[in-house]
Protein backbone atom coordinates (compact mmCIF):
# COMPACT_ATOMS: atom_id res chain seq x y z
CA UNK A 1 0.00 0.00 0.00
CA UNK A 2 2.86 2.31 0.90
CA UNK A 3 4.59 1.71 -2.41
CA UNK A 4 1.50 2.04 -4.57
CA UNK A 5 0.62 5.37 -2.97
CA UNK A 6 4.14 6.75 -3.19
CA UNK A 7 4.78 5.68 -6.75
CA UNK A 8 1.84 7.75 -7.96
CA UNK A 9 3.77 10.80 -6.84
CA UNK A 10 7.12 9.90 -8.31
CA UNK A 11 8.67 12.54 -10.50
CA UNK A 12 11.16 11.50 -13.16
CA UNK A 13 14.85 12.09 -12.63
CA UNK A 14 16.96 13.04 -15.60
CA UNK A 15 19.33 10.11 -15.80
CA UNK A 16 22.23 11.78 -17.54
CA UNK A 17 25.67 10.25 -17.71
CA UNK A 18 28.00 11.81 -15.17
CA UNK A 19 31.16 11.37 -13.14
CA UNK A 20 34.43 9.96 -14.30
CA UNK A 21 32.83 6.81 -15.64
CA UNK A 22 35.49 4.69 -13.93
CA UNK A 23 33.57 3.70 -10.81
CA UNK A 24 32.76 -0.04 -10.88
CA UNK A 25 29.15 -1.13 -10.88
CA UNK A 26 27.88 -3.66 -8.39
CA UNK A 27 28.13 -6.40 -11.01
CA UNK A 28 31.57 -5.29 -12.27
CA UNK A 29 33.03 -5.32 -8.77
CA UNK A 30 31.66 -8.79 -8.10
CA UNK A 31 29.27 -7.61 -5.41
CA UNK A 32 25.81 -9.09 -5.25
CA UNK A 33 23.00 -6.83 -6.35
CA UNK A 34 20.73 -5.59 -3.55
CA UNK A 35 17.86 -7.93 -2.68
CA UNK A 36 15.55 -4.91 -2.42
CA UNK A 37 16.96 -2.63 -5.13
CA UNK A 38 14.45 0.24 -5.18
CA UNK A 39 14.85 3.26 -2.90
CA UNK A 40 12.19 5.93 -2.55
CA UNK A 41 13.78 9.33 -1.89
CA UNK A 42 11.60 12.23 -0.75
CA UNK A 43 13.46 15.49 -1.19
CA UNK A 44 13.10 19.17 -1.91
CA UNK A 45 12.53 20.79 -5.27
CA UNK A 46 15.71 22.79 -4.71
CA UNK A 47 17.93 19.70 -4.90
CA UNK A 48 16.08 18.73 -8.08
CA UNK A 49 15.87 22.18 -9.68
CA UNK A 50 19.54 22.94 -8.96
CA UNK A 51 20.54 19.93 -11.06
CA UNK A 52 22.45 18.30 -8.20
CA UNK A 53 20.40 15.11 -8.17
CA UNK A 54 20.88 14.70 -11.91
CA UNK A 55 24.56 14.36 -11.09
CA UNK A 56 24.47 12.29 -7.92
CA UNK A 57 21.64 9.80 -8.42
CA UNK A 58 23.00 8.09 -11.58
CA UNK A 59 26.44 7.84 -9.96
CA UNK A 60 24.97 6.22 -6.84
CA UNK A 61 22.92 3.81 -8.95
CA UNK A 62 25.94 2.80 -11.01
CA UNK A 63 28.11 2.21 -7.96
CA UNK A 64 25.57 0.28 -5.87
CA UNK A 65 23.02 -1.39 -8.14
CA UNK A 66 20.14 0.42 -6.46
CA UNK A 67 17.47 2.34 -8.36
CA UNK A 68 16.35 5.63 -6.81
CA UNK A 69 12.82 6.91 -7.35
CA UNK A 70 12.78 10.62 -6.55
CA UNK A 71 9.80 12.55 -5.23
CA UNK A 72 10.74 16.25 -5.35
CA UNK A 73 8.31 18.25 -3.22
CA UNK A 74 8.46 20.89 -0.54
CA UNK A 75 10.25 19.91 2.65
CA UNK A 76 6.96 19.90 4.55
CA UNK A 77 5.51 17.34 2.16
CA UNK A 78 8.72 15.29 2.23
CA UNK A 79 8.69 15.22 6.03
CA UNK A 80 5.03 14.20 6.01
CA UNK A 81 5.93 11.27 3.75
CA UNK A 82 8.58 10.22 6.24
CA UNK A 83 6.13 10.53 9.11
CA UNK A 84 3.70 8.21 7.28
CA UNK A 85 6.41 5.78 6.19
CA UNK A 86 5.78 6.57 2.52
CA UNK A 87 9.48 7.04 1.73
CA UNK A 88 12.71 5.28 2.60
CA UNK A 89 15.07 8.25 2.92
CA UNK A 90 14.66 12.03 3.16
CA UNK A 91 16.94 14.83 1.97
CA UNK A 92 15.50 18.07 3.35
CA UNK A 93 16.37 21.54 4.66
CA UNK A 94 14.19 22.59 7.60
CA UNK A 95 16.19 21.70 10.74
CA UNK A 96 13.55 22.60 13.34
CA UNK A 97 10.85 20.60 11.55
CA UNK A 98 13.26 17.71 11.00
CA UNK A 99 13.95 17.42 14.72
CA UNK A 100 10.26 16.78 15.40
CA UNK A 101 10.51 13.57 13.34
CA UNK A 102 13.73 12.61 15.09
CA UNK A 103 12.06 13.08 18.47
CA UNK A 104 8.96 11.12 17.42
CA UNK A 105 11.14 8.24 16.22
CA UNK A 106 9.86 8.42 12.65
CA UNK A 107 13.39 8.92 11.32
CA UNK A 108 16.83 7.82 12.44
CA UNK A 109 20.45 8.36 11.41
CA UNK A 110 20.06 12.08 10.68
CA UNK A 111 23.25 13.44 9.11
CA UNK A 112 24.28 16.86 7.85
CA UNK A 113 25.14 16.77 4.15
CA UNK A 114 25.68 20.31 2.84
CA UNK A 115 24.57 23.91 2.96
CA UNK A 116 24.11 26.94 0.80
CA UNK A 117 22.10 30.04 1.58
CA UNK A 118 18.87 31.81 0.83
CA UNK A 119 18.87 35.06 -1.11
CA UNK A 120 16.19 37.65 -1.82
CA UNK A 121 15.89 38.23 -5.56
CA UNK A 122 13.83 40.67 -7.55
CA UNK A 123 13.74 42.93 -10.60
CA UNK A 124 16.88 44.96 -11.27
CA UNK A 125 14.94 48.23 -10.99
CA UNK A 126 14.19 47.24 -7.37
CA UNK A 127 10.99 49.24 -6.70
CA UNK A 128 11.19 48.62 -2.92
CA UNK A 129 14.83 49.80 -2.82
CA UNK A 130 16.13 46.84 -0.81
CA UNK A 131 19.35 46.21 -2.74
CA UNK A 132 22.37 45.95 -0.48
CA UNK A 133 20.42 45.59 2.75
CA UNK A 134 22.03 43.10 5.13
CA UNK A 135 18.95 42.51 7.30
CA UNK A 136 16.61 40.19 5.40
CA UNK A 137 13.66 40.81 7.74
CA UNK A 138 14.02 44.56 7.34
CA UNK A 139 14.10 44.11 3.57
CA UNK A 140 10.85 42.16 3.65
CA UNK A 141 9.29 44.84 5.85
CA UNK A 142 10.20 47.47 3.26
CA UNK A 143 8.67 45.33 0.48
CA UNK A 144 5.46 45.13 2.52
CA UNK A 145 5.45 48.86 3.21
CA UNK A 146 5.81 49.68 -0.49
CA UNK A 147 3.45 46.82 -1.47
CA UNK A 148 5.89 45.72 -4.15
CA UNK A 149 4.85 42.41 -5.66
CA UNK A 150 6.16 39.36 -3.80
CA UNK A 151 5.74 35.75 -4.88
CA UNK A 152 5.78 33.20 -2.06
CA UNK A 153 6.04 29.47 -2.63
CA UNK A 154 3.21 28.99 -0.15
CA UNK A 155 3.84 25.25 -0.05
CA UNK A 156 5.25 24.60 3.46
CA UNK A 157 8.66 23.90 1.93
CA UNK A 158 11.90 24.67 3.74
CA UNK A 159 12.12 27.91 1.77
CA UNK A 160 8.55 28.82 2.69
CA UNK A 161 9.24 28.04 6.35
CA UNK A 162 12.26 30.36 6.25
CA UNK A 163 10.22 33.08 4.56
CA UNK A 164 7.47 32.85 7.19
CA UNK A 165 10.04 33.08 9.98
CA UNK A 166 11.48 36.24 8.40
CA UNK A 167 8.03 37.85 8.06
CA UNK A 168 7.44 37.09 11.73
CA UNK A 169 10.74 38.74 12.66
CA UNK A 170 9.72 41.73 10.55
CA UNK A 171 6.43 41.99 12.44
CA UNK A 172 4.46 41.65 9.21
CA UNK A 173 1.55 39.40 8.32
CA UNK A 174 1.74 39.55 4.52
CA UNK A 175 -1.62 39.83 2.80
CA UNK A 176 -3.20 41.69 -0.07
CA UNK A 177 -2.84 41.89 -3.82
CA UNK A 178 0.91 42.52 -3.56
CA UNK A 179 1.51 39.13 -1.84
CA UNK A 180 0.83 36.10 -4.00
CA UNK A 181 1.46 32.37 -3.50
CA UNK A 182 2.56 30.13 -6.34
CA UNK A 183 1.93 26.82 -4.55
CA UNK A 184 4.78 25.43 -6.64
CA UNK A 185 8.42 24.45 -6.37
CA UNK A 186 11.42 26.76 -6.38
CA UNK A 187 12.14 26.68 -10.09
CA UNK A 188 8.54 27.40 -11.04
CA UNK A 189 8.25 30.14 -8.43
CA UNK A 190 11.37 31.87 -9.74
CA UNK A 191 9.97 31.82 -13.26
CA UNK A 192 6.68 33.33 -12.07
CA UNK A 193 8.53 36.07 -10.16
CA UNK A 194 10.63 36.78 -13.23
CA UNK A 195 7.60 37.04 -15.51
CA UNK A 196 5.76 39.35 -13.09
CA UNK A 197 8.73 41.49 -12.05
CA UNK A 198 8.34 40.40 -8.43
CA UNK A 199 10.50 39.64 -5.43
CA UNK A 200 10.90 36.14 -3.99
CA UNK A 201 13.05 34.23 -1.53
CA UNK A 202 15.09 31.42 -3.05
CA UNK A 203 18.00 29.15 -2.30
CA UNK A 204 21.10 30.36 -4.10
CA UNK A 205 21.71 27.05 -5.88
CA UNK A 206 18.41 26.96 -7.74
CA UNK A 207 18.70 30.64 -8.65
CA UNK A 208 22.20 30.21 -10.09
CA UNK A 209 21.17 27.12 -12.02
CA UNK A 210 18.30 29.02 -13.66
CA UNK A 211 19.83 32.51 -13.69
CA UNK A 212 20.28 32.72 -17.46
CA UNK A 213 16.55 32.14 -17.94
CA UNK A 214 15.44 34.71 -15.36
CA UNK A 215 15.09 38.46 -15.30
CA UNK A 216 15.91 38.61 -11.61
CA UNK A 217 18.93 39.82 -9.63
CA UNK A 218 20.21 38.98 -6.15
CA UNK A 219 19.34 42.01 -4.03
CA UNK A 220 19.74 40.86 -0.42
CA UNK A 221 22.28 38.30 0.80
CA UNK A 222 24.74 37.60 3.58
CA UNK A 223 22.39 37.68 6.58
CA UNK A 224 23.41 34.84 8.93
CA UNK A 225 19.72 33.93 9.26
CA UNK A 226 19.71 32.96 5.57
CA UNK A 227 21.91 29.89 5.96
CA UNK A 228 20.27 26.85 4.34
CA UNK A 229 21.31 23.48 5.80
CA UNK A 230 20.45 20.07 4.29
CA UNK A 231 20.25 16.79 6.22
CA UNK A 232 19.68 13.22 5.10
CA UNK A 233 17.54 10.97 7.33
CA UNK A 234 16.56 7.31 7.17
CA UNK A 235 12.89 6.52 7.79
CA UNK A 236 12.75 4.25 10.85
CA UNK A 237 11.93 0.65 9.80
CA UNK A 238 11.03 -0.29 13.37
CA UNK A 239 8.19 2.22 13.32
CA UNK A 240 7.38 1.87 9.62
CA UNK A 241 7.63 -1.77 8.46
CA UNK A 242 8.33 -2.13 4.78
CA UNK A 243 10.85 0.69 4.61
CA UNK A 244 13.99 -0.20 2.65
CA UNK A 245 16.32 0.70 5.51
CA UNK A 246 19.35 -1.00 3.94
CA UNK A 247 18.96 0.99 0.74
CA UNK A 248 18.25 4.20 2.64
CA UNK A 249 21.42 3.78 4.69
CA UNK A 250 23.39 3.08 1.52
CA UNK A 251 22.17 6.36 0.04
CA UNK A 252 22.95 8.28 3.25
CA UNK A 253 26.42 6.70 3.31
CA UNK A 254 26.93 7.74 -0.31
CA UNK A 255 25.94 11.39 0.31
CA UNK A 256 28.32 11.69 3.26
CA UNK A 257 31.20 9.77 1.67
CA UNK A 258 34.31 11.98 1.19
CA UNK A 259 34.35 11.36 -2.56
CA UNK A 260 30.71 12.47 -2.93
CA UNK A 261 31.31 15.42 -0.64
CA UNK A 262 34.09 16.55 -2.95
CA UNK A 263 31.73 16.31 -5.94
CA UNK A 264 29.12 18.38 -4.08
CA UNK A 265 31.71 21.03 -3.27
CA UNK A 266 32.78 21.31 -6.90
CA UNK A 267 29.29 21.32 -8.41
CA UNK A 268 28.61 24.57 -10.24
CA UNK A 269 32.14 26.01 -10.14
CA UNK A 270 32.81 25.45 -13.83
CA UNK A 271 29.57 27.12 -14.91
CA UNK A 272 28.96 29.79 -12.27
CA UNK A 273 32.40 30.47 -10.84
CA UNK A 274 31.17 29.35 -7.42
CA UNK A 275 29.77 26.14 -5.93
CA UNK A 276 26.01 25.78 -5.54
CA UNK A 277 26.44 23.83 -2.29
CA UNK A 278 29.14 23.46 0.38
CA UNK A 279 29.85 19.98 1.81
CA UNK A 280 29.15 19.58 5.53
CA UNK A 281 29.38 15.85 6.35
CA UNK A 282 30.54 15.25 9.90
CA UNK A 283 29.37 18.63 11.19
CA UNK A 284 26.61 19.01 13.76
Amino acid sequence: MRRSLACLLVLPVLLTACGSGTAPTASQSGEAKPSNPTILLATTTSTQDSGLLDLLVPDFEEKTGYTVKVIAVGTGAALAMGERGDADVLLVHAPAAEMKLVESGDVVDRRRVMHNDFVLVGPAEDPAQVKGMTDAAAALKRIAQTQALFISRGDDSGTHKKEKALWQEAGVQPAGAWYQESGQGMGATLKIASEKGAYTLTDRGTYLHLRDKLDLAILVEGDDRLQNIYHVMVVNPQKHPGVNAEGAKAFADYLTDPETQKVIGEYGKDRFGQPLFFPDAGQE
